[in-house]
């Protein structure tokens, strides 16, 4: 596996990478103890799904850069067929499982500005319980059969992984066999995973925009809006710089491409989105600023 062969690059990339995780580390950190430290978070959207959103992402970022870190600084470029299965599982588990919970998000927003009055009824905690559990549960199905499909591979004609963590299709291009059947079943396996989470955010933002487009006020249309903007632009970050992925694996099979669009996928995101729902969520700004206050 590997991101870059220049011996020069290796301090500034370890450095950067370095930079990038602890960032994100602490500022998904941050997030779960404010929405924890504030009472005024503790509703479904914050004290649920965004908190878990935050866990899920340290989870995500913490399954391939500590290792290409060590792997900079040691200048070891391997991994062993049973830690590229285990990356590549707990990849697909926790990635999955970010569109899962986007989707349980958008439809937090669907059900506060469409039905605000039934709210507290729809949204109660044994039901944000249960869609946690769901994406799990879905989530964790998907990257076992990823590991499946993987593991019915008998040998590879080639062991050098044109990436920094295990990327199924390209252990799948590797493969001496024909892989045709399974390059089919995983595409289809991962389209179905995130068709459904997709098709959901879509469905919760068409009723939504119509909620939205009968409110008179243009006051009261830019409120009912911003309470979507912090999610709306996490969704377009995860599910832009996924799909990048997936079609840079297919249509430019560039090593170099495919590298900068998995970077963004699981460095970037998992970065950024702390920092996109402190800027642009109001109560989340004012928790930490509360948190700071009492830090001080």
């Amino acid at each position: 596996m590997r991101i870059s062969d220049d011996l020069e690059l290796q301090p500034l990339l370890f450095g950067l990478f370095l930079f990038m995780y602890l960032v994100a580390i602490l500022g998904n950190l941050l997030i779960i103890l404010a929405v924890g430290s504030d009472s005024h978070l503790h509703n479904p959207m914050y004290y649920f799904l965004l908190c878990n959103l935050s866990f899920v992402d340290i989870c995500f970022i913490s399954t391939t850069v500590p290792k290409m870190i060590v792997d900079i600084q040691a200048h070891n470029r391997v991994i062993s067929l049973g830690g590229c299965l285990t990356q590549m599982s707990f990849l697909i588990l926790f990635g999955c499982m970010d569109g899962m919970l986007l989707a349980a998000m958008a439809y937090d927003r669907f059900v506060a500005i469409c039905h605000p009055l039934h709210y507290s009824v729809i949204r109660n905690p044994c039901l944000c319980r249960f869609l946690v559990l769901v994406s799990f549960f879905i989530s964790l199905l998907d990257s076992q059969l990823h590991n499946l499909i993987v593991l019915q591979l008998t040998c590879f004609k080639d062991v050098n992984i044109s990436n920094f963590f295990c990327d199924p299709s390209q252990l799948l291009h590797l493969a001496c066999s024909d892989t045709f059947t399974n390059n089919i079943v995983m595409y289809l396996v991962g389209a179905l995973s995130g068709f459904f989470p997709v098709s959901g955010i879509f469905f919760s933002y068409y009723k939504i925009v119509s909620s939205i487009l009968r409110v008179p006020s243009s006051g009261g249309k830019y409120k009912a809006f911003s309470t979507c903007g912090s999610h709306l632009s996490v969704v377009c970050l995860f599910y832009g710089t996924g799909i990048g992925v997936y079609l840079g694996s297919a249509l430019l099979p560039s090593p170099r491409n495919g590298v900068v669009a998995s970077i963004m996928y699981t460095v970037v995101t998992p970065m950024l989105n702390p920092f996109i729902y402190s800027l642009q969520n109001r109560d989340i700004n004012s928790a930490l600023w509360r948190l700071h206050s009492r830090a001080v």
